[in-house]
């Protein structure tokens, strides 16, 4: 079922995916939470991440995935939401968190086939241990096809570039100088 790379994982993080306005689930979400619970219940993996904070209408990603995972018989107590994210980079920032939080080290990521490639990617840049489980879906044709890749092209050079970017962040924030003696200043310490 997850194939030869792995068939252990500390967790499984299913990304989130358009949701209609009435809270059922997409069929590209309906693959991916069958995916998820498949593997679940299996025993690949004790816990689920639904990672998504998107609304549709009154419906928000995640909620709408654990929902159905748990009508898929997943215990509620195996799910946790993160409601934060609106992006692939942003999925795997925030469910990183959670994974640490949970010292869930290596990770199952479910999405769409031709979205698994950048969502690895992702979060593997943030560290962690990530292993493609793509939901299967119907073979797009050729002009869907070429949209989706050069979808996710940009898609790829623009995590990239927002990852650069809170690097360089993180690095300009001033860090608070050695007191001497208690002293404030310059001033301070010749008195």
């Amino acid at each position: 079922m997850v194939g030869p790379m792995l068939d252990r994982a500390d967790a499984i993080v299913v990304l989130g995916c358009r949701v209609l306005p009435s809270g059922r689930l997409t069929t590209a979400a309906a693959r991916r939470a069958a995916k998820a619970a498949e593997a679940y219940l299996a025993g690949v993996a004790p816990h689920i991440v639904t990672s998504g904070g998107r609304r549709w209408g009154a419906q928000i990603e995640a909620e709408a995935l654990r929902r159905a995972l748990v009508r898929a018989g997943v215990p509620e107590e195996a799910v946790t939401t993160e409601l934060w994210s609106l992006t692939t980079h942003e999925n795997a920032v925030f469910s990183a968190e959670i994974l640490r939080r949970r010292e869930a080290r290596r990770v199952l990521v479910v999405t769409c086939a031709w979205h698994v490639e950048r969502a690895i990617q992702n979060f593997r840049r943030v560290g962690v241990d990530a292993w493609p489980l793509p939901s299967e879906g119907v073979r797009a044709g050729a002009l869907r096809r070429v949209y989706r890749r050069g979808h996710e092209l940009v898609c790829t050079w623009l995590d990239r570039r927002a990852l650069r970017r809170a690097h360089a962040l993180v690095r300009a924030v001033p860090r608070p100088g050695p007191r001497v003696s208690g002293a404030i200043n310059a001033e301070e310490n010749a008195r």
